[in-house]
């Protein structure tokens, strides 16, 4: 595993964060933060023709959202409007 730039292990950080690029296998997990007591943990789900799932575990206060939706979120932030999109009651329902 190598670090872009740095070599391995190592990370430079001119300019800007930088990437790590991986290669992973489907079943293969990668951990995030300290592995005693990690973040979070992302498994290669399953790999089928150029199509590629991820499986995220982590914990409930932490937001993982895919690129569009990030890049809606901020786009909303940004502009003071509401995402797309809302959770209503069911029809028919009392609504507790």
């Amino acid at each position: 595993m190598d670090w872009a730039n740095g070599g391995p292990g190592k990370l430079k950080r001119a300019g800007g964060p930088s990437m790590l690029v991986i290669t992973r296998r489907e079943g293969e997990e990668v951990i995030i933060g300290n592995p005693a007591s990690p973040l979070g943990i992302v498994r290669v789900a399953s790999i089928k023709g150029d199509r590629v799932r991820l499986a995220f575990e982590f914990p409930r206060e932490v937001d993982v959202h895919r690129r569009e939706v990030a890049d809606q979120i901020v786009a909303g932030e940004q502009t003071k409007q509401t995402i797309i999109g809302q959770i209503r009651p069911a029809e028919g329902g009392t609504g507790a």
